[in-house]
């Protein structure tokens, strides 16, 4: 529907199109509607090494207060010209908090978790409940909830958060309310009150029985995953199909009032390869980030392989083909955007065939 030769009637069109903040399809329906998507994020891979010496610097130089809230820093995709995101529906940043330092309460819209690849000492008090965080503990602080942080030991402890904030932005859907100037809660219990009312395999109180938008679980602890990971690897070796694929072992942190995701725009599992494992090379309609907890694996990201070890944080973006594989073992927290995509309709996933 383009013409080759110059029309000064067609010229003028465009203009008044343009001056009137019109566009036409036809000029643009190759960018609108490509054939497949065209994602602008790219695969990246950050590596721990070079991530926690920075944020070791950061935490020697730039406070933690009122204003500026939190010590993190975010991953920004190379492909998204310089926004803070690791995808165009996900964020990612690794959070440092120093000896005795004291992050303040505040909420937002935004839903948000925190994964803890190394240390202990810090609790994240949510909406008054104060929740001890730990090497390989998964925790929620759903949207509008307020949260605070304290470093109760003379060590810092970094660890990821993990947010749908570029979604939140994109749909122009942010609150955000500062709450107290420390935390309301400074106690330092082992188990969180979340924990000791919900947090029983297969059960539930009677109370709030109703379907809760995101899990009332505060916190997954390691010690369930690691023993759920390796039960399912030993039922494979006695000879039942309780792996996803040979040698790769997996599980869902899910609500237990609804059986779904822990948070209406985030998903999170976890993964266990054995050394010698490999994934079937998958294009997902949606972003996932995934950060190495134990091992070292090599992702094949678009065709490039990318080696990496404990900390390092991956992301796969819309459509980009990928897989893992490992020699010695691998374990591997991986988020995504997943239930955005899901309730739209708009999932798919595509294996390669003969890989």
């Amino acid at each position: 529907m383009t013409s080759t030769d110059t029309d000064p009637e067609l010229d003028r069109l465009y203009r008044d199109f343009a001056a009137e903040h019109l566009n036409p399809l036809w000029t643009q329906l190759g960018d609108l509607m490509p054939m497949t998507p065209a994602p602008k994020a790219v695969p990246h891979v950050w590596k721990w090494s070079t991530l926690y010496p920075l944020a070791q610097r950061a935490g020697d130089l730039v406070p933690v207060g009122r204003g500026g809230e939190r010590r993190a820093i975010a991953l920004a995709n190379p492909g998204l010209g310089g926004v803070p995101y690791a995808s165009p529906t996900l964020w990612a940043a690794i959070q440092y908090l120093g000896p005795k330092e004291t992050a303040p309460e505040h909420r937002h819209a935004q839903n948000a978790f925190r994964f803890v690849v190394e240390g202990e000492g810090v609790w994240t008090v949510v909406d008054g409940d104060p929740v001890a965080m730990r090497r390989g503990d998964f925790l929620l602080t759903p949207g509008w909830h307020f949260h605070g942080h304290h470093n109760e030991t003379d060590r810092p402890m970094a660890w990821i958060d993990g947010l749908d904030i570029p979604f939140v932005h994109y749909t122009d859907t942010g609150f955000f309310e500062f709450g107290s100037e420390g935390v309301t809660d400074e106690a330092t219990p082992d188990v969180s009150r979340s924990e000791r009312l919900w947090a029983h395999p297969g059960l539930r109180p009677l109370v709030g029985l109703g379907a809760r938008v995101n899990s009332p679980i505060a916190c997954y602890r390691w010690e369930h995953t690691d023993a759920a990971l390796r039960e399912q690897l030993a039922l494979e070796d006695e000879g039942y199909a309780a792996t996803t694929e040979p040698g790769h072992a997996a599980i869902r942190y899910t609500n237990p009032t609804t059986g779904g995701d822990v948070m209406p725009t985030i998903r999170a599992e976890f993964h266990r390869l054995r050394g010698g494992a490999r994934t079937r090379p998958r294009r997902d309609v949606g972003s996932s980030v995934f950060q190495v907890f134990d091992g070292a694996a090599t992702f094949r990201l678009d065709g490039r392989e990318h080696a990496v070890g404990v900390g390092d944080l991956v992301v796969a973006p819309s459509w980009v083909e990928w897989s893992i594989e490992t020699d010695s073992g691998a374990d591997l927290f991986v988020f995504s955007d997943a239930p955005i995509v899901e309730r739209l309709h708009f999932d798919r996933t595509h294996f390669t065939e003969g890989a």
